[in-house]
């Protein structure tokens, strides 16, 4: 997968991003500070087939609201017996009850790290099917990394030679000990992504003979946040670094303000 890779105490062409300007009317949040998760809002991500949902779990305890956070966990399979699975993983995402269109995405969170622990924000479209509707990663990290992968998928960059022009992913830094809020901002023409507030990608629409390059604008997209154990890309898990646990503070979204 070719990557940009962005130092965020170096990268001279930051740019910072106040929501709270006059660009931004904040119209959704959750603090996660109730004493369980929303179900008006959000559903727990069910099992598939793929590697980043084939140990998903609606067992409590994967779930936890603790000090005004949502705790996504990572477990090994020592509590659901008739369950073949070897891990159980958490995640929550808003398909069929809320979905975002342009304007401004943000999640603050910590991600402990494990080997073989993949947690995510990411987006998909609330009508288009995989990959012709696009998909929209804020934030991937991998195990012990203290980076983060934002990424960009579409028909246009299933195309190895098409996933270089425009980039259609970067790596970039974060802190790994602390909160981080990871953002996106959607517009007709660009996907803006940010990382404490500082500009880290941009993705644009192009013109371009080839079809499906930029499927965001015309869409509503749903988040998904989960936590995910083991696959082809973070590798193998050990075991002995589990639970591993996400915490979540909070998610906003913002529309642009009408003049």
């Amino acid at each position: 997968m070719p990557a940009l890779l962005l130092n965020l105490s170096a990268c001279s062409e930051q740019k910072k991003s106040d929501p709270k300007n006059d660009k931004w009317t904040l119209v959704w949040e959750d603090d996660f500070k109730g004493k369980q998760l929303d179900t008006t809002q959000w559903s727990k991500i069910p099992r598939g087939k793929s590697d980043w949902n084939n140990y998903m779990s609606d067992y409590d305890g994967l779930y936890v609201m603790k000090d005004g956070n949502l705790v996504l966990r990572g477990i090994q399979n020592h509590v659901l017996p008739n369950d073949t699975a070897p891990f159980l993983t958490g995640g929550v995402y808003t398909k069929d009850k809320r979905t975002f269109g342009l304007g401004r995405l943000e999640i603050k969170a910590k991600l402990n790290p494990a080997k073989g622990a993949w947690p995510a924000f990411w987006m998909l479209p609330k009508e288009g099917k995989w990959p012709d509707g696009g998909e929209i990663d804020i934030m991937e990290r991998l195990s012990h990394d203290k980076l983060i992968y934002q990424t960009v998928h579409s028909r246009y960059t299933q195309t190895d030679s098409l996933r270089v022009n425009p980039p259609a992913s970067s790596i970039v830094g974060m802190n790994p000990d602390t909160y981080n809020v990871y953002a996106l901002e959607k517009y007709p023409d660009s996907l803006v992504f940010y990382v404490n507030g500082t500009r880290t990608k941009n993705y644009p629409r192009i013109t371009t003979s080839q079809e499906g390059q930029f499927p965001f604008a015309d869409q509503e997209f749903y988040l998904l946040l989960d936590m995910q154990l083991g696959g082809s890309w973070v590798g193998a898990v050990n075991p002995a670094e589990l639970p591993v646990e996400m915490y979540i503070d909070w998610v906003r979204y913002y529309e642009p303000k009408k003049n």
